[in-house]
């Protein structure tokens, strides 16, 4: 929680610094004057510029701005730049249109017109802006007309100006240092996911880096950074903005689903959220294209089409923070500056307010947060589920052990030694020795089976105990099998055998006799030549073990291979007593 609000007063103060870099100029600093169009009308493609030099059929107030008409016209009247500079430049807001013609009407009729094709507009550096120059304004002129044919934009006509310097057309200096400190905050998580992604395979760290690499290309065009140090077309700057913009929310609803702690989202919600991120991409990345043939409705459509985009994303938050989820708690800090300046933003692309392109740096600022913020959530991530591999693996571990280790004594069992046995008899443990305790029938039905148990436990410490150089398994019942390698193989087995009726009888008091075990040896010498089977080494010792037991039990039977072959009837054997 110290977290969440850490970050809560680094979003306040960077969405400060954007209200910062968009206040007013103060009253000290030097204004270049900027003319705003008195009027503004929507017409069909046919309407003469003759009918609209009068005053019907305008709209004369900051309302009912529309881009869906084929043609938009600007009155710009010479009332506003009497005692100033004559204007001799238009720029606007960066966005698609056919052509564009400014006429120059001076009092007593006389018109000086300029066209423009969508080609013609040069971007302004530093400023989503683009500017055409003027027919000569004189002191004679009474009026501006200009017709936008086709515009596929409402901000391109809201923010509209007429200007003797573009100097003032381009951005402040401090708003284009903003939009680099912004673009900086892109750059270290994009390496961040590059890094997460190496050592966490996660589909979400792919998911956002997509989600940030589309936003820097949205920060360059739509913020017009690149302008800065490259020339794009107007019609490239004009489609990627918004076109980055709908990836960006699309994956960012495909990495809210994958991101979410699994149960952080109902079933029905999670499907929805994934309907909408590709509705996201599809629809406003359509009508982000501004093609002619979507010319009366794109612009409405893409604004439009992101509603239920934050309608659900900020369900699906809600319902996941409700649900205890850690993860929505970090998006809800990281998106809810951005989905307020989203809001602003479409509300000024329909046109229901009029506001300064200087309010996109709310949303700039507003990207910089939320990139940074999940940047942590996946730094976060990445520990808790590094924690729960860990534990995954600990676990893992922990049966793996219970399913090859024996549960009384600790030792390996035979599923374990069977899967070892090729590695161990490459490694050199070339004698098998199969130990067997004499009678142990009788101790459980004497004294029970938890007497029997601690011999079998006192049995397993001497085995373990007796020499380093040996691997112990317990094969079941009162059946033990030690694997030797090194000199004197046999010397060591009959010290391992004899150790084993003495700690019995000091881990195990009462008992009336000691219990003394027989072992049947098998010593293959240059055993990595062979690839004799567990199964067979155990047979041989077993028939060993059993001859042992039959010479009168508590001793050791054992045979020397040298090549090894199928059993034969008759073998070379030896055979010692315990001293």
């Amino acid at each position: 929680m110290a977290l969440l609000r850490l970050l809560g007063r680094v979003a306040s103060a960077l969405v400060l610094l954007a209200l910062l870099a968009a206040r007013p100029a103060a009253a000290d600093e030097r204004v270049l004057p900027t003319f705003a169009p008195a009027c503004h009308a929507a017409t069909e493609a046919a309407r003469p510029e003759a009918a609209m030099r009068g005053r019907a059929g305008w709209v004369c107030h900051n309302g009912d701005w529309r881009s869906g008409s084929e043609a938009a016209w600007l009155r710009f009247e010479a009332s506003a730049w009497q005692g100033q500079d004559l204007p001799r430049q238009f720029f606007s807001r960066i966005a698609r249109f056919e052509t564009i013609t400014l006429t120059a009407i001076d009092h007593d009729g006389t018109r000086r017109v300029a066209r423009y094709a969508e080609a013609d507009a040069e971007p302004v550096a530093a400023g989503p802006v683009f500017r055409l120059p003027l027919p000569e304004v004189t002191p004679a002129t009474a009026l501006v007309l200009v017709r936008i044919e086709a515009p596929h934009s409402v901000p391109l006509l809201t923010e509209a100006r007429l200007t003797r310097d573009m100097d003032h057309a381009a951005w402040p200096r401090i708003e284009i240092m903003l939009l680099a400190f912004v673009m900086g905050m892109l750059v270290l998580p994009l390496l961040f996911d590059v890094s997460f992604f190496l050592v966490l395979r996660e589909r979400f760290v792919v998911l956002h880096a997509g989600l940030v690499s589309a936003m820097m290309v949205y920060v360059l065009t739509a913020g017009g950074l690149v302008t800065a140090f490259a020339r794009l077309p107007l019609a490239a700057m004009a489609v990627l903005g918004p076109l980055s913009y709908a990836l960006g929310a699309g994956l960012s609803a495909l990495f809210l689903t994958d991101f979410l702690e699994r149960g952080a989202q109902s079933p029905l919600l999670r499907r929805v959220t994934i309907a909408i991120a590709w509705f996201t991409i599809i629809v406003p990345g359509i009508c982000a294209l501004q093609l002619g043939a979507t010319q009366r409705f794109d612009d409405t459509a893409y604004f439009l089409a992101f509603l239920p985009f934050i309608l659900v994303i900020t369900t699906a938050i809600l319902e996941a923070v409700m649900r205890g989820s850690r993860s929505a708690r970090f998006i809800a800090v990281a998106w809810t500056p951005i989905i307020i300046a989203s809001v602003e933003r479409l509300l000024r692309g329909l046109g229901a307010h009029v506001g300064p392109s200087s309010l996109d740096q709310m949303l700039f600022v507003a990207l910089g947060i939320e990139v940074v913020v999940i940047s942590l959530a996946i730094a976060d991530r990445f520990l808790a589920l590094r924690r729960e591999r860990d534990a995954a693996l600990t676990e893992a571990k922990m049966l793996e052990q219970i399913s090859t280790r024996d549960s009384l004594t600790g030792l390996m069992n035979r599923r374990a030694i069977e899967a070892r046995f090729d590695e161990l008899l490459a490694q050199g443990f070339d004698t098998f020795a199969l130990v067997d305790l004499d009678r142990f029938k009788a101790i459980n039905d004497l004294h029970g089976h938890q007497v029997g148990d601690a011999a079998l436990i006192a049995c397993a410490s001497a085995i373990r105990a007796s020499d380093r150089d040996a691997v112990a398994v317990r094969l079941g019942g009162e059946e033990f099998v030690v694997l030797l390698r090194g000199p004197r193989p046999l010397e060591r087995a009959e010290a391992l055998r004899q150790a084993i009726p003495m700690r019995i009888a000091q881990e195990v008091p009462g008992l009336d006799l000691p219990v003394t075990a027989s072992m049947g040896v098998v010593m293959l010498a240059e055993a990595g030549r062979h690839r004799m089977a567990f199964a067979e080494f155990y047979a041989r010792a077993d028939a060993l073990m059993y001859e042992a037991k039959a010479a009168g039990r508590n001793r050791l039977a054992y045979e020397r291979l040298t090549v090894f072959n199928a059993p034969p009837e008759s073998r070379s054997k030896g055979e010692e007593r315990a001293a």
